[in-house]
């Protein structure tokens, strides 16, 4: 059903709301097609001024996620189970708040492509101390530096179970959507 066919706006979004952080993966490892449309949805991603300031690397050696996950934890505990992840890698240069906004939206894009294709995505963050470990197992050039991984596979069905009951998994809108004005500020 596409968002004209919907019955509802509410309906035609209801994939992204769907789209949740996954940190625990089975063991069957993404398709190469997958992986691949997963990518071009990340590649088309909007920057600022059509910079593409990213670049992005899969990942499928699990000797090479292991060794991020250990060198990174806690932040990087999505990476465990994960059969394979995308890295972002940017440069590393004085255009810091542009590029993590462009580097946020291709992360998201990323989730919600792994969502689209049947597979769910988690982020990795990675310390600036973790920086030069994840620059050498991925040969980058000393001109750039990943900060944010994406996990992706098949989740576990305890990683499916919902962290919270029906209704409470978010602020409810009264708190955190106005109409024109902060509330409480009539001036």
């Amino acid at each position: 059903m596409t968002a004209r066919e919907s019955s509802s706006p509410r309906d035609a979004v209801r994939p992204l709301i769907r789209v949740r952080q996954i940190r625990e993966f089975t063991d069957e490892a993404p398709t190469d097609a997958e992986l691949d449309a997963i990518a071009d949805a990340a590649r088309w991603t909007g920057s600022s001024t059509n910079t593409q300031p990213w670049r992005f690397i899969v990942i499928r050696d699990r000797a090479t996620l292991q060794r991020i996950h250990d060198g990174g934890l806690p932040q990087t505990r999505g990476l465990k189970t994960a059969p394979a992840a995308v890295a972002i890698v940017l440069p590393d240069d004085d255009q810091a708040i542009s590029r993590a906004y462009d580097e946020g939206r291709a992360a998201e894009r990323l989730l919600i492509a792994a969502e689209l294709v049947g597979l769910r995505g988690g982020i990795a963050w990675i310390r600036r101390d973790v920086r030069a470990l994840v620059s050498g197992l991925l040969g980058l050039p000393a001109d750039r530096y990943v900060r944010t991984i994406v996990v992706v596979g098949h989740p576990t069905e305890a990683a499916l179970a919902p962290k919270s009951p029906p209704g409470q998994g978010r602020l409810p809108r009264s708190e955190t959507v106005f109409a024109e004005r902060w509330p409480g500020d009539e001036g």
